[in-house]
């Protein structure tokens, strides 16, 4: 979803770090529709499964400057079936990056290379409010994934292969479409199903608190991570995107505020003890300074989050 999100509004501006497109190359494991374009710059797509080594080799050897890394197993799935987890979100990464190692040790090739992380990465004990430098603990196999995803880019920046950045996003609501197998799925679709007048199920308690963002503002974050000069961003470090602190109580009242009582009334609480769990080892709120210094943006608002739903995806 914000692979496509992010493809549309390139092809639609038809620049990137303030430069023109030359071309833009989408790959996913099936054949990604194709945006409407500007004409000035091509756009390629393909199915191609990044688990597969050559197939990772195949799509560096095109020397792209700037790689957008957004393909993962989401959350629930991922601990669900443990062997897919690691296969695409740690072996598909590491293969993209030792493709642009080889590459390096060839030609000197070495792109900008933006990860999308997960605020997965972090796990109890945690404070409230998390600040740069908090420990690394994940309780998650998506999580841990991530964790180990961001220690390879490190490293591989470090050593001059890259130029690595792992913006460690908030949970993306409202997503438009049809549910994943996201844990976090649900946080979308008590907003999304009562806005198209339809019932939504709760699973969790309306006083579970989390950090938000909308695909509006992922896509933000994705374009100006490859903005970001090597210079000002410095030594490699993941950073803790913006976004706003919630609790499921609160977005019910946004939704009152924005669209109105009869959407909210369509929430129904049901229980679930699995996807619970999984949600308490989350973390509810950050302080994003150093992202925020770089000059990243999110809503300040949930109610401004609702609103670029209803401006962006709403049916």
């Amino acid at each position: 979803m914000i692979g496509r999100k992010l493809a549309a509004r390139l092809a639609d501006n038809g620049l990137l770090a303030g430069q023109p497109l030359a071309a833009l190359h989408l790959v996913d494991v099936q054949e990604p529709p194709v945006p409407e374009g500007n004409g000035n710059f091509a756009v390629h797509a393909q199915a191609g499964d990044v688990t597969v080594a050559e197939n990772a080799s195949a799509l560096i050897a095109k020397r792209p400057n700037v790689i957008v890394h957004l393909a993962a197993v989401v959350s629930g799935e991922a601990e669900r079936d443990f062997g897919k987890g690691y296969r695409v979100n740690f072996d598909g990464t590491r293969n993209l990056l030792n493709a642009i190692h080889d590459a390096h040790e060839k030609d000197g090739y070495c792109p900008r290379f933006v990860f999308a992380s997960s605020v997965a990465v972090f796990g109890q004990p945690f404070p409230d409010v998390i600040s740069r430098g908090q420990a690394l603990t994940p309780l998650t196999s998506y999580g841990t994934q991530k964790a180990m995803a961001e220690l390879l880019i490190a490293d591989h920046t470090r050593r001059g292969h890259m130029e690595g950045i792992a913006i460690r996003l908030p949970t993306i609501v409202i997503r438009p479409g049809k549910p994943n197998a996201a844990a976090s799925g649900f946080f979308s679709s008590i907003l999304r199903e009562p806005i198209a007048g339809e019932e939504a199920v709760l699973p969790v308690d309306d006083s579970v608190r989390h950090w938000f963002a909308s695909p509006r503002a992922a896509v933000d974050f994705l374009i100006h991570a490859a903005g970001l000069s090597a210079e000002r961003l410095g030594v490699h470090e993941s950073l803790d995107m913006p976004g706003v602190s919630a609790t499921i109580a609160q977005m019910i009242e946004a939704l009152e505020r924005v669209v109105g009582r009869e959407a909210a009334a369509l929430i129904r609480h049901k229980k679930d003890p699995a996807i619970a769990a999984m949600i308490d080892t989350w973390p509810k709120a950050f302080d994003p300074q150093r992202a925020v210094e770089l000059g990243f943006e999110a809503e300040s608002d949930f109610d401004a989050i609702i609103r670029a739903y209803l401006e962006d995806d709403a049916p």
